[in-house]
């Protein structure tokens, strides 16, 4: 069989060894791997139309623009558990405090704290919300590794920072960093509260251009990985996940909707 190829955006040192141990388990599996870094989401999607990769790690958005440039040929094979039926909230301050203005309704705001310009889940879906909810608001982006597509968190991260400290009246972020942020004491219990959450939407999944005998076996090992086996466990600890599924594209329309919105 011959060797696989597979495109990853290095958004964090993690990523090396993530790819080593998946690569040592698909050798010993019989499927000759390797994997090439980029340093954007851009660089990546442009690869892998030019043929260089065989499959591509992609971020939502690289599959929207992945899946518009070859529209035929673009296949979502697998992604994690837990890239599906995501949320992003918008949070405000519960107390107002000092220097902030209180907050009842999207209406009352002004200026919204958001991840990087290119992120998904911290920007476009969550400005699209706002806009659909009737919200006229200036955006404050955190521009944090751009070309990652909100792959490093450090941007919602400020944008909370931000919010606390009264410089932005909102704070937009994936319900799942909201809860880590408040286990690491970010904020206090009770500080922050939800005032918009957006619809339902997937994230990352692996993308082909061309169906092959070493990707169809690639996701065939992929779907077969057991959270049970001591070997795989350490793996998906560090992509993040206890199961891979199959690919689905269904979750993306309301990226697609944000994109659309911001091209107008």
């Amino acid at each position: 069989m011959s060797e696989l190829i597979l495109g990853a955006v290095a958004y964090d040192a993690k990523v090396v060894p993530i790819w080593e141990g998946f690569k040592a388990y698909f050798a010993s599996h019989g499927l000759p791997f390797d994997f090439v870094l980029y340093s954007n989401y851009e660089r990546q999607v442009a690869a892998h139309l030019r043929g260089d990769i065989d499959v591509a790690w992609n971020s939502p958005l690289a599959w929207i623009h992945t899946q518009r440039a070859a529209p035929e040929r673009a296949r979502a094979i697998a992604m994690r558990d837990t890239d599906r039926d995501l949320t992003s909230v918008v949070l405000v301050r519960a107390d107002a405090g000092p220097g902030s203005r209180a907050v009842d309704t999207v209406v009352d705001l002004r200026i919204v704290g958001v991840g990087a310009a290119d992120s998904p889940q911290a920007t476009l879906i969550p400005l699209l919300a706002l806009a659909e909810a009737g919200a006229r608001v200036e955006a404050a982006y955190h521009d944090i590794l751009p070309g990652k597509h909100g792959d490093h968190i450090g941007g919602e991260r400020d944008a909370v920072k931000a919010l606390l400290a009264g410089m932005v009246d909102a704070a937009c972020v994936i319900d799942g960093n909201r809860l880590a942020f408040a286990r690491e004491g970010l904020f206090a219990p009770n500080q922050l509260r939800v005032l918009l959450q957006t619809g339902l939407y997937d994230h990352c999944n692996f993308t082909v251009l061309a169906e092959t005998p070493a990707t169809a076996r690639f996701r065939e090992l992929l779907l077969a990985m057991s959270y049970d086996d001591p070997v795989v466990r350490p793996l998906l600890d560090m992509e993040g996940l206890t199961r891979w599924l199959p690919g689905r594209t269904s979750g993306y329309a309301l990226l697609e909707r944000a994109v659309d919105a911001r091209a107008r």
